[in-house]
């Protein structure tokens, strides 16, 4: 009897793994289903100043993708649109100023912002060589300001420019690019310079002193733009939505490995580590970043810098805001940001 009992027993737990072997076939199927769907599939997605989300993403242990993605950097937001509109590139984040004069020129019809990028206002500055006579912004008065045409600085200008009594016409604004500004800088070419980023770094390194930041005057919001043509292939869009997701899990653990992140970007954007540490502990005190859906709040926050470009005559006739976004995200992308 006790033999027979023993037998049925065996023959139970046989019977359970071979449920859970189907279990788990059928589970691993089901997963490499979902996989198959984003085969053969590339999205080419830009970068800023450096490789932030190709690094993010292997350092978070999240580069594991269903799909392919082909990287590309650019040291502003203005050529990454650029780029998007001769068909380089899927998928990149500019600040708010670069959709504005790309939507003037292309009218919207080759990008579009999808979602918003909520960050830090840090690192944008306009800043003056030691030993500089320039020591706030009511002395820029005739003087060569160097600033990065259609991108924050250029907006930023603007507005200290206005604080200060001062207008576009009572400086020799000089348009250039982040590199050629800070060289421009550096070799006394220019007088000041309106900048972000690593200019900025690099500016500081060269013992360069900030007059005033835009830490106060920018909303902190960085648009996540794609390609027309992205957003309607249906394979593209769902990698777009994957990839954002996972964008948004690397900044979470960025906040729980800041000492591990930190020496990620002293590596990458040639700085010592103490200072890429103090810049993420005080960027994230500050603001941390994560992306969100669109919202009547960021379209608004775009729509003012449009109507201040337009006042000083930078811009002929005002534009509407939403014109150049879409909301074919924002169900997907609530769903899979709240995770």
């Amino acid at each position: 009897m006790k033999s027979r009992v023993n037998i049925l027993i065996a023959l139970g737990l046989l019977a359970v793994l071979i449920l859970s072997g189907c279990s788990s076939q059928g589970s691993n199927a089901s997963e490499s289903k979902k996989d198959s769907d984003l085969d053969g599939v590339t999205i080419k997605v830009a970068q800023t100043g450096w490789g932030s989300y190709e690094e993010a993403l292997k350092a978070a242990e999240l580069d594991d993708t269903p799909y392919k993605v082909e990287y590309s950097v650019f040291q502003g937001g203005n050529l990454i649109l650029e780029a998007m509109t001769a068909g380089h590139v899927d998928f990149g984040a500019t600040s708010e100023i670069p959709p504005i004069f790309s939507a003037l020129s292309q009218k919207g019809e080759n990008s579009k912002v999808i979602a918003t990028q909520q960050s830090n206002t840090l690192q944008q500055e306009l800043v003056v060589p030691k030993g500089s006579k320039i020591k706030k912004v009511e002395d820029l008065k005739g003087k060569k300001v160097a600033y990065v045409n259609n991108t924050t600085s250029h907006y930023f200008l603007i507005k200290m420019l206005e604080d200060a009594g001062l207008s576009w016409e009572d400086i020799k604004p000089v348009q250039l690019t982040t590199s050629d500004g800070l060289t421009a800088l550096v070799g006394g070419k220019v007088d000041a310079l309106a900048s972000y980023g690593n200019a900025i770094l690099s500016a500081h390194e060269n013992d360069a002193v900030t007059v005033a930041s835009a830490k106060d005057i920018l909303s902190g919001n960085f648009q996540l733009n794609a390609s027309t043509a992205a957003i309607e292939d249906p394979k593209k869009h769902k990698a777009i939505v994957d990839y954002i997701s996972r964008i948004n899990k690397a900044y979470e653990w960025q906040r729980q490995h800041k000492e591990e992140w930190a020496k990620i970007v002293a590596a990458n954007t040639k700085q010592p580590v103490k200072q890429a540490l103090q810049t993420l502990e005080e960027g994230e005190a500050q603001k941390p970043t994560k992306i969100i859906p669109n919202s009547e709040v960021t379209v608004d926050s775009q729509q003012d810098i449009i109507e201040t470009f337009k006042d000083v005559g930078i811009i002929e006739k005002s534009l509407d805001a939403k014109t150049f976004w879409s909301d074919k995200f924002d169900k997907e992308l609530a769903k899979v940001l709240k995770k």
